[in-house]
């Protein structure tokens, strides 16, 4: 190490062990210690460029940039100090850790000194200060936010309301002894709820009960699948008239949907569903376009991670 870096680094210890008040740091992104009014030097005087970014966000596993712009410089030594620990990582083109992530790049023609972290990690989020070698010194501060793919997924959904709804709906009609089959589709949520219960109602008697795959009826099933869009299917054999009614589907985490499921014995409406009392024609539609925007979803969210 050469003597001057040498003597700069104590100066820099020295810096940081000065009580508070003794020494006019400036505190605030993007500001300067204010020199006296007047002074012969003022114009000549380091400054920082506010207009230089004073928060910026990595991916977790990417580099991570942090700049930092002086003009007349002069003489004077950039140096790069982690607030957490007050530990010293760059003082002009050298590195002071042992951490070889960090490294401090200065193109000679340019006012910017930047400091270079590789494959960030969550622990590295934080304030950085840039500081150069003034009496008193003069700092400029950069938070580091790192993130990771699931939190930028979540944030890009983050304004939606999560909404459930029952496909094929609003009226279904099935044959007698035939099996009714629903989805429900809950979207837009920032995680998959935590339970989903499905109702019957008998819209002439009023009654209301959970249905439950352990009912004396007996041939009821539900099959959820959770993900970024969450599906429930509720499957009721050998459908009788008494299956009739109004079915609804209750997320934990979304309004309640539901649709009205009528049994009937030998007619064929137009929405009435075929053989096992599968999904209608635009009811399959409908479920493709779903299943690609989950899927363009995806795709997208791998995008984000691998760039």
């Amino acid at each position: 190490m050469r003597a001057r870096d040498a003597a700069h680094l104590a100066l820099l210890l020295l810096a940081h062990l000065v009580p508070p008040g003794s020494c006019d740091v400036a505190g605030g992104a993007g500001s300067v210690n204010a020199l006296p009014a007047g002074s012969a030097g003022a114009r000549l005087a380091p400054s920082f460029d506010a207009a230089t970014p004073r928060n910026v966000t990595a991916l977790v596993g990417k580099s991570a940039y942090l700049s930092c712009r002086v003009r007349n410089l002069g003489n004077r030594t950039v140096s790069w100090i982690r607030h957490r620990d007050l530990h010293i990582l760059t003082v002009g083109g050298y590195t002071y850790t042992s951490d070889q992530r960090f490294q401090a790049t200065h193109s000679p023609q340019t006012d910017d000194w930047t400091l270079h972290i590789k494959w960030a990690q969550q622990r590295d989020a934080g304030v950085y200060e840039c500081q150069v070698s003034t009496q008193p010194v003069r700092s400029f501060f950069v938070t580091l936010h790192v993130v990771d793919c699931d939190e930028i997924y979540q944030r890009m959904f983050s304004d939606a309301v999560p909404s459930a709804r029952i496909l094929g709906g609003p009226d279904l009609h099935v044959d007698m002894g035939s099996t009714i089959n629903l989805t429900c589709l809950i979207q837009f949520s920032p995680e998959p709820p935590a339970y989903i219960f499905w109702y019957h109602e008998d819209e002439v008697s009023g009654r209301k009960q959970v249905i439950s795959y352990d009912s004396s009826r007996g041939g009821v099933s539900v099959v959820t699948e959770k993900g970024a869009a969450t599906t429930s299917y509720l499957l009721v054999q050998d459908a009788a008239p008494a299956d009739s009614g109004r079915y609804s589907c209750s997320p934990s985490n979304a309004e309640v949907a539901s649709v009205r499921v009528h049994v009937l014995n030998g007619e064929r409406p137009a929405a009435m569903q075929t053989g096992s009392a599968g999904l209608s024609n635009s009811s399959r539609v409908i479920a493709a376009l779903l299943a690609l925007c989950a899927l363009h979803a995806r795709l997208l969210r791998a995008q984000l991670c691998s760039s």
